[in-house]
Protein backbone atom coordinates (compact mmCIF):
# COMPACT_ATOMS: atom_id res chain seq x y z
CA UNK A 1 0.00 0.00 0.00
CA UNK A 2 2.68 2.38 1.22
CA UNK A 3 4.72 1.72 -2.11
CA UNK A 4 1.09 2.28 -4.30
CA UNK A 5 1.19 5.52 -2.74
CA UNK A 6 4.57 6.50 -2.86
CA UNK A 7 4.48 5.72 -7.11
CA UNK A 8 1.46 7.98 -6.74
CA UNK A 9 3.36 10.84 -4.84
CA UNK A 10 6.24 10.47 -7.61
CA UNK A 11 4.15 11.00 -10.01
CA UNK A 12 2.42 14.36 -8.32
CA UNK A 13 6.03 15.61 -7.86
CA UNK A 14 7.30 14.94 -10.86
CA UNK A 15 3.99 16.71 -12.46
CA UNK A 16 4.59 19.93 -10.74
CA UNK A 17 8.48 20.15 -10.70
CA UNK A 18 8.89 19.16 -14.06
CA UNK A 19 5.49 19.44 -16.20
CA UNK A 20 4.89 22.22 -14.52
CA UNK A 21 7.92 24.47 -15.33
CA UNK A 22 7.66 23.36 -18.90
CA UNK A 23 4.30 24.25 -20.04
CA UNK A 24 4.52 28.43 -19.16
CA UNK A 25 2.39 28.44 -16.33
CA UNK A 26 1.79 32.04 -14.75
CA UNK A 27 0.70 33.85 -11.93
CA UNK A 28 -1.25 31.92 -9.18
CA UNK A 29 -1.09 29.11 -11.04
CA UNK A 30 2.82 29.29 -11.13
CA UNK A 31 2.78 29.72 -7.58
CA UNK A 32 0.67 26.70 -6.23
CA UNK A 33 2.56 24.14 -8.75
CA UNK A 34 5.97 25.46 -6.73
CA UNK A 35 4.40 25.23 -3.49
CA UNK A 36 2.91 22.11 -4.73
CA UNK A 37 5.50 20.54 -5.98
CA UNK A 38 7.22 20.99 -3.00
CA UNK A 39 5.15 19.61 -0.61
CA UNK A 40 4.56 16.61 -3.08
CA UNK A 41 8.65 16.04 -2.52
CA UNK A 42 8.11 16.56 1.40
CA UNK A 43 5.56 13.40 0.73
CA UNK A 44 7.32 11.02 -1.33
CA UNK A 45 10.28 11.97 1.35
CA UNK A 46 8.04 10.62 4.50
CA UNK A 47 6.30 7.19 2.44
CA UNK A 48 10.54 6.02 1.47
CA UNK A 49 11.07 6.47 5.33
CA UNK A 50 8.01 4.97 6.27
CA UNK A 51 9.03 1.99 3.95
CA UNK A 52 12.56 1.48 4.98
CA UNK A 53 11.64 2.28 8.71
CA UNK A 54 9.50 -0.88 8.45
CA UNK A 55 11.91 -2.91 6.65
CA UNK A 56 10.74 -2.90 3.04
CA UNK A 57 12.48 -1.74 -0.07
CA UNK A 58 11.10 1.62 -1.87
CA UNK A 59 9.77 1.85 -5.38
CA UNK A 60 11.86 2.93 -8.07
CA UNK A 61 10.45 6.24 -9.38
CA UNK A 62 9.55 5.51 -12.78
CA UNK A 63 9.14 7.83 -15.95
CA UNK A 64 5.89 10.08 -16.72
CA UNK A 65 4.37 11.49 -19.93
CA UNK A 66 2.02 14.32 -18.80
CA UNK A 67 -0.81 15.16 -21.85
CA UNK A 68 -0.51 19.33 -20.32
CA UNK A 69 0.95 21.27 -23.23
CA UNK A 70 -0.14 24.62 -21.73
CA UNK A 71 -1.64 26.35 -18.40
CA UNK A 72 -5.68 24.91 -19.05
CA UNK A 73 -4.73 21.66 -19.35
CA UNK A 74 -2.02 21.47 -16.96
CA UNK A 75 -4.53 22.92 -14.39
CA UNK A 76 -7.51 20.26 -15.31
CA UNK A 77 -5.18 17.27 -15.23
CA UNK A 78 -3.90 18.71 -11.91
CA UNK A 79 -7.33 18.75 -10.69
CA UNK A 80 -7.99 15.22 -11.64
CA UNK A 81 -4.45 14.12 -10.01
CA UNK A 82 -4.92 15.36 -6.90
CA UNK A 83 -8.60 14.22 -6.19
CA UNK A 84 -7.13 11.13 -7.87
CA UNK A 85 -4.73 11.17 -5.26
CA UNK A 86 -7.56 11.69 -2.38
CA UNK A 87 -9.69 8.72 -3.51
CA UNK A 88 -6.34 6.53 -3.67
CA UNK A 89 -5.97 7.04 0.41
CA UNK A 90 -9.28 7.07 1.20
CA UNK A 91 -9.82 3.63 -0.72
CA UNK A 92 -6.55 2.46 1.30
CA UNK A 93 -6.85 3.56 4.33
CA UNK A 94 -9.17 0.79 6.15
CA UNK A 95 -6.43 -1.37 4.73
CA UNK A 96 -3.96 0.31 6.83
CA UNK A 97 -3.54 -1.71 10.27
CA UNK A 98 -0.55 -0.03 11.63
CA UNK A 99 -1.81 3.11 13.06
CA UNK A 100 1.44 5.10 12.31
CA UNK A 101 0.58 4.62 8.37
CA UNK A 102 -3.20 5.82 9.49
CA UNK A 103 -1.69 8.45 10.81
CA UNK A 104 0.45 9.53 7.78
CA UNK A 105 -1.80 8.47 5.03
CA UNK A 106 -4.58 10.56 7.19
CA UNK A 107 -2.48 13.79 7.13
CA UNK A 108 -1.37 13.50 3.45
CA UNK A 109 -4.59 13.16 2.26
CA UNK A 110 -6.06 16.37 4.10
CA UNK A 111 -3.45 17.87 1.87
CA UNK A 112 -4.09 16.24 -1.10
CA UNK A 113 -7.48 17.52 -0.94
CA UNK A 114 -6.54 21.07 -0.04
CA UNK A 115 -4.49 20.92 -3.82
CA UNK A 116 -7.29 19.67 -5.11
CA UNK A 117 -9.93 22.30 -3.68
CA UNK A 118 -7.27 25.58 -4.57
CA UNK A 119 -6.91 24.08 -8.35
CA UNK A 120 -10.97 23.60 -8.12
CA UNK A 121 -11.08 27.59 -7.16
CA UNK A 122 -8.24 28.55 -9.49
CA UNK A 123 -10.40 26.90 -12.37
CA UNK A 124 -13.79 27.33 -11.37
CA UNK A 125 -14.39 23.62 -10.55
CA UNK A 126 -16.33 22.15 -7.77
CA UNK A 127 -14.02 22.05 -4.44
CA UNK A 128 -15.99 19.26 -3.33
CA UNK A 129 -16.54 17.12 -6.80
CA UNK A 130 -18.40 14.01 -4.51
CA UNK A 131 -20.00 16.32 -2.49
CA UNK A 132 -19.93 16.27 1.15
CA UNK A 133 -18.09 13.04 1.46
CA UNK A 134 -15.59 11.76 -0.40
CA UNK A 135 -15.92 8.31 -2.57
CA UNK A 136 -12.84 6.08 -1.62
CA UNK A 137 -11.20 4.61 -4.80
CA UNK A 138 -9.69 0.92 -5.57
CA UNK A 139 -6.38 0.31 -6.52
CA UNK A 140 -8.08 -0.67 -10.21
CA UNK A 141 -9.72 2.60 -10.56
CA UNK A 142 -6.96 4.82 -9.35
CA UNK A 143 -4.58 2.85 -12.16
CA UNK A 144 -7.18 3.86 -14.62
CA UNK A 145 -6.33 7.47 -13.99
CA UNK A 146 -3.15 7.99 -12.88
CA UNK A 147 -1.45 4.81 -15.25
CA UNK A 148 -1.45 5.76 -18.68
CA UNK A 149 0.90 8.74 -17.34
CA UNK A 150 3.43 6.12 -15.95
CA UNK A 151 5.57 5.39 -19.02
CA UNK A 152 8.18 2.59 -16.86
CA UNK A 153 8.85 1.42 -13.62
Amino acid sequence: ILNFALTLEYLETDFYKTKGKSVGLSGEAKALASLFGDEEAEHVAALTNAITGAGGKPVKKPMFSFPATNQASFLKLAYVLENTGVGAYNGAGPSLVNKEYLAAAGSIVQIEARHAAAIGLLTGSSVTPNGAFDKPLSKTQVLAKAGPLIKSK
